[in-house]
């Protein structure tokens, strides 16, 4: 049996903070500056009761109700977030119960970002392919906001919150996701950092994080962006790892229909438009409306490609997602 993606659906919070109240509070920055500059137009917020488990479980609605999915018949659930409702429970666990799930499925987290949706891909694809499971729900869930600074525009004009969810399942057809490459740099681990978020201060490994360097008050969490290294390490490392995956799925640049990479924001993603040479009407971008929710942008792209009419059955999509961890990872899907 091999694995496949089945469908794929997204869940957005309600609240909604648009580039005219970021200029609001920012007077310095335009709306156009805002937007010329990330190609965001508006961020969907948690309120301060909704967390990563109640958008996760949002999504996983949103699934079974757009493709008549029984959430008896989950084998498996993962679910990759970075801002778990709590230390301890396992955040799965939570979303299991909320979706009723059987309690017979597994259920586990993975705490990646920008590249998480990836790594759980290939974790479902192991555990399908390994003959222990029929199928893997997975469910990618960020909450963001909740560990940005107010006073941080750098980030805040950036960063939204969402949620997104995949079903994998058995197949007996030909391997529709291939060419999985991975790749981790834990020495830009700095780079992007919630220097108060654990039981370690960051700021032990990340000076640049400190709120006496940055000018801030601390706020609490306080999430913390080089964003010129974090651009410099991306356009470092995406074209290599292009070629990897190709190689890896043994399909050529130009079998490639759609490319769908991590959006972290417009001008990143153009800049290695143009350095790939890929077609515009073969490099999908879908952050206007939503910002960059990490470990969601390529699930969210994906089931926005789907309503458009830009991805259809059959078609070869590049998945490509990189960014906190230092962390990245692709592979080639047939949808």
């Amino acid at each position: 049996m091999k694995a496949r993606i089945r469908a794929v659906e997204s869940y957005l919070p309600a609240k909604i903070l648009t580039n005219e109240d970021l200029a609001a509070e920012f007077p310095e920055w335009t709306v156009e500056k805002i937007s010329a500059k990330t190609g965001i137009s508006r961020r969907h917020i948690a309120s301060d009761d909704e967390f990563s488990s109640h958008l996760a479980i949002g999504a996983g609605r949103a699934l079974f109700d757009a493709h008549n999915i029984s959430p008896e018949s989950i084998k498996y659930l993962i679910v990759c977030t970075q801002s778990p409702d709590f230390y301890m429970p396992t955040t799965a666990c939570l979303v299991q119960d909320g979706l009723g799930i059987p309690i017979t499925a597994g259920a586990t987290d993975i705490t990646l970002g920008c590249s998480g949706y990836v790594y759980a891909l290939g974790l479902a694809k192991g555990l399908i392919e390994s003959g222990q499971v029929e199928n893997v729900l997975v469910i990618t869930a960020d909450t963001y906001s909740k560990f940005i600074n107010p006073l941080d525009k750098s980030v805040r004009t950036i960063f939204g919150d969402g949620a997104a969810a995949t079903l994998v399942e058995a197949t007996e057809g030909p391997e529709a996701l291939v060419g999985f490459t991975y790749g981790s740099n834990g020495a830009g681990g700095k780079n992007l950092i919630v220097p108060h978020g654990g039981l370690r201060s960051g700021e032990d490994i990340a000076p640049k994080a400190s709120m006496a360097t940055r000018g801030l008050t601390e706020s609490g969490y306080d999430l913390f962006m080089d964003g010129p290294e974090i651009f410099s390490f991306t356009i470092d490392i995406v074209p290599a790892s292009v070629d990897e995956i190709l190689a890896k799925a043994g399909v050529g640049f130009d079998d490639i229909d759609l490319f769908v990479f991590h959006q972290a924001n417009a001008f990143m993603l153009e800049h290695l438009r143009k350095k790939l040479g890929i077609p515009k009407e073969k490099f999908f971008v879908a952050l206007e409306e939503s910002g960059n929710t990490v470990s969601s942008t390529i699930p969210i792209a994906l089931t926005e490609a789907v309503r458009r009419g830009e991805l259809a059955p059959g078609m070869r999509v590049m998945m490509l997602g990189f960014g906190v961890g230092l962390s990245w990872g692709g592979l080639v899907a047939t949808w």
